[in-house]
């Protein structure tokens, strides 16, 4: 069962940093911001298990390190199976009583290639097996770490150095692949989606996360503003319109059970986030209008998730 933890509020930030603020993130990334955000949301008592990617190499360049928690990297595609590892060792010395009183929490964190992609089969293993662990995923929709290609995570038309604008290519291809379905099927207690633009909302999903039995996941919307051919000042400003156009929607999935934080119901036009990311100006009016179709098609089904376990859940009561 998904735990219900004391909300963190404004004036309840905790202080404690994991990371320090002299890593060499590029100017305006999004995804560390999310990450440190992330992270204080945990607390002391914490091992990091860190799969390949931007994360890794902007704060640990040889011989420096950025963490202020234990903290391991592993390859691309072996976190989840690393991550299980150190929980399987924490048992060990708690039935040793070698970690006596002590609640220390795996956090495993990968991009959208080391979780979609080149990580998903030891991710998947990981859930099934149901690990006690936080996953985080800091999806910034490309391979931005060696140079901006196309993963599974990528949306449709979007320009990557993989998925160029030319004669025979209009962007990627193919629909965004949608991992938090995939990660909620495997039946896991808890299922998040999340932005740094909304720090509250991030925060207390993580440290909801972390108070849940079993394998939690958190999605967290991540712009590069490189990568995403925008103002290293817009990261926040994208994620506020990736939220109120419902391109990127803000809910729960609690013990099967999707949870909306609220429901958009005057959503801006899908252009609005679009125009402001140079990955995007190459599109048509009815490129835009395709995806403004898909964008609507799927915030109707979550609408209807949402509601027929609301009504499941009423009906239980009575």
């Amino acid at each position: 069962m998904s735990a219900k933890v004391e909300k963190i509020k404004a004036k309840s930030i905790p202080t404690f940093e994991a990371l320090a603020s002299g890593h060499r993130g590029c100017q305006g990334c999004g995804e560390v911001l999310a990450m440190r955000m992330a992270l204080k949301a945990i607390g002391k008592d914490m091992i990091v298990v860190n799969a390949t990617g931007c994360m890794e190499v902007i704060t640990t360049p040889f011989p420096q390190t950025a963490w202020n928690v234990p903290w391991m990297h592993v390859a691309f595609e072996n976190a989840s199976a690393v991550g299980s590892g150190v929980v399987a060792a924490l048992k060990v010395l708690q039935r040793k009583a070698r970690l006596s009183g002590k609640d220390t929490k795996v956090v495993i964190v990968g991009g959208d290639g080391g979780t979609s992609d080149i990580g998903f089969q030891s991710l998947s293993g990981a859930l099934e097996r149901g690990h006690d662990f936080v996953y985080i995923c800091f999806d910034n929709e490309a391979y931005m770490n060696t140079g901006i290609q196309r993963s599974s995570s990528t949306p449709v038309g979007a320009w990557t150095t993989t998925s160029p604008i030319g004669s025979c290519s209009d962007g990627k291809k193919n629909a965004k692949k949608d991992l938090v379905a995939i990660v909620a099927d495997h039946g896991v207690p808890y299922v998040a989606t999340a932005t740094p633009a909304h720090h509250l909302d991030l925060m207390n999903k993580v440290k909801r996360a972390a108070h849940t039995p079993g394998p939690a996941f958190i999605h967290v919307f991540s712009p590069c503003p490189t990568g995403w051919k925008m103002p290293t000042s817009g990261a926040i400003d994208v994620c506020k319109l990736a939220v109120k156009t419902n391109m990127y929607p803000l809910f729960e999935i609690i013990d099967g059970k999707h949870v909306l934080g609220s429901i958009n119901k005057k959503p801006l036009p899908v252009v609005e986030y679009l125009k402001i990311q140079g990955r995007f100006k190459h599109l048509s009016q009815s490129q835009v209008e395709g995806i403004q179709h898909d964008v609507d098609k799927r915030y109707e089904k979550l609408l209807r998730l949402a509601s027929r376990e609301s009504e499941h859940n009423l009906r239980q009561l009575h």
